[in-house]
């Protein structure tokens, strides 16, 4: 049984920094396109990073430059290091990748950025 398990999220002040984590079982994330996701209250869920299985990555324009996707192959897991938050970063993060043809999600972590 594929699944992902996000952990690392919390409440941090503006400009502070999160590391996200993303592990895997049931599958070799190094193998897939891994995504991160984030869905604010009222929002719809947005796509913020990619990383492919070749080890590209890239950002949605609103966390570029500030936010970093990575992964570790021996842990089978997922990283987004967040840093300079904002207080409209707040929402819950996802990690989500393709399987099968079906969508695998994680349960979410929340991210509060708030002074």
């Amino acid at each position: 049984q594929v699944q992902l398990v996000e952990s690392g999220g919390g409440l941090v002040q503006p400009g502070g920094s999160l590391r996200l984590s993303c592990t895997a079982s049931g599958i070799l994330l190094s193998a897939y396109t891994m995504h991160w996701y984030r869905q604010a209250p009222g929002e719809r869920r947005e796509l913020i990073a990619n990383i492919f299985s070749d080890g590209a990555t890239n950002y949605a324009d609103s966390v570029s430059g500030r936010f970093t996707i990575s992964r570790d192959n021996v842990k089978n897991t997922m990283f987004l290091q967040m840093n300079n938050l904002k207080p409209e970063d707040t929402a819950v993060y996802f990690c989500n990748t393709v399987h099968s043809a079906r969508d695998i999600w994680g349960q979410g972590t929340q991210v509060t950025v708030s002074s």
